[in-house]
């Protein structure tokens, strides 16, 4: 090989290939890209967000339990508790109660004021058919005395008997007849205090039917010196329960929560109410269980918000106003006995199945009006 070809062989510029010219950027590709993509994310977005809200949930939602203030409709002094704090109880058990010996005293003294009117009654019933037979008996003197005098008058024009004679006769008619009269009015007087007619029964009298009332009074204050549960459940704020502590009447001295009746109040936001309605079926998750669910529907749906029914209701007239949601609350009814024992205010989590979703609702007309 020449010198000539050798230096041709090694030539750097020769030995090297040329490198390849560079890629022009994807610039529209890019911006295609940057379009696409947001467009169909809010695409989706909006269809995911149209099609769902077929549940409406709330965690502002607590178990609600009937409580029943336990009182005493008559005062005395407590000489026997039959229950404990937190104890169960069936309704119609004892809770505790009072010294009934007062009670007792008034009331036998209501039973004899019930026997004296009763006898007095009868007394009066005696009085007036006494009465009937002295009007009866001067009704027939009357008759008796005109006669008489019908004879002393014939006679008188016949002259037989003098003109004295036939006075003393007309005066002795004019008695008589004072006499019906007198009579008369006794037997007013003694229907009038059998309460104007003397054929009614005794105990229908208007004396002997305020006797039998006070009577039952005495008789109900006694049996109120027992103090029952009026439902089944659990007693609780027993504090004042103690023997020999003075009850006065209508004082709450415990209470009883009615363990067996329990619901759901849900406070749903106001923008939340549209799609609730009575009936539709929910799922309920206690925080204190967690895991466990339990079923209801809902039973109905408050009148107002929380805060129309405060002591204090808000006043919005002014000029610091700030919208702020308001929630009404939803009660909800339980289906079916818990495995657990619930107690009145729980957290809960609600959902309810409202059956449509928020393209469902969506009203269409609304919107028609602003297309072309």
């Amino acid at each position: 090989m020449s010198p000539k070809d050798t230096a041709t062989a090694f030539d750097p510029t020769t030995s090297q290939a040329a490198p390849p010219a560079p890629k022009a950027k994807p610039k529209r590709r890019r911006r295609v890209l940057m379009l696409t993509v947001p467009l169909a994310l809010a695409v989706a977005g909006g269809f995911v967000w149209l099609t769902g809200g077929r549940y409406e949930s709330t965690d502002n939602a607590y178990v609600r339990q009937a409580i029943l203030p336990v009182s005493a409709d008559v005062a005395g002094r407590i000489t026997e508790v039959a229950v404990q704090e937190n104890q169960h109880v069936e309704a119609g058990a004892v809770l505790f109660r009072l010294d009934d010996e007062p009670y007792r005293i008034a009331l036998d003294q209501a039973e004899a004021a019930l026997a004296s009117a009763r006898l007095a009654a009868e007394q009066q019933r005696s009085a007036w058919v006494t009465a009937e037979g002295r009007l009866d008996a001067a009704r027939q003197v009357l008759d008796l005395r005109e006669r008489d005098y019908q004879r002393q008058t014939e006679l008188s024009d016949r002259g037989v008997i003098t003109h004295a004679a036939l006075d003393s006769a007309s005066i002795t008619v004019q008695a008589a007849e004072n006499d019906v009269r007198l009579a008369a009015l006794a037997v007013t007087q003694a229907a009038a205090a059998l309460g104007g007619d003397p054929a009614r029964e005794t105990d229908s009298l208007p004396s002997v039917r305020a006797a039998l009332s006070a009577r039952e009074a005495a008789q109900r204050a006694l049996d109120h010196t027992l103090i029952t549960a009026p439902a089944s459940g659990i007693v609780s704020q027993t504090g004042s329960l103690n023997v020999g502590q003075y009850v006065a009447t209508g004082t709450m001295v415990a209470s009883l929560v009615e363990s067996d009746a329990s619901w759901i109040e849900a406070n749903f936001k106001e923008t939340q109410l549209g799609a609730l309605v009575p009936g539709q079926p929910v799922t309920v998750e206690i925080d204190a269980y967690s895991g466990a669910e339990l079923h209801g529907v809902v039973d109905s749906i408050g009148a107002a918000t929380g805060s129309q029914f405060s002591l204090i209701p808000a006043q919005n007239a002014t000029g610091n106003w700030v919208k702020v949601v308001q929630r009404v609350p939803v009660r909800i009814r339980l289906e079916g006995a818990p495995e657990q024992s619930l107690r009145g205010g729980l957290s809960a989590s609600v959902a309810v199945d409202t059956g449509t979703s928020r393209l469902d609702r969506l009203d269409l007309g609304h919107w028609q009006r602003w297309l072309p």
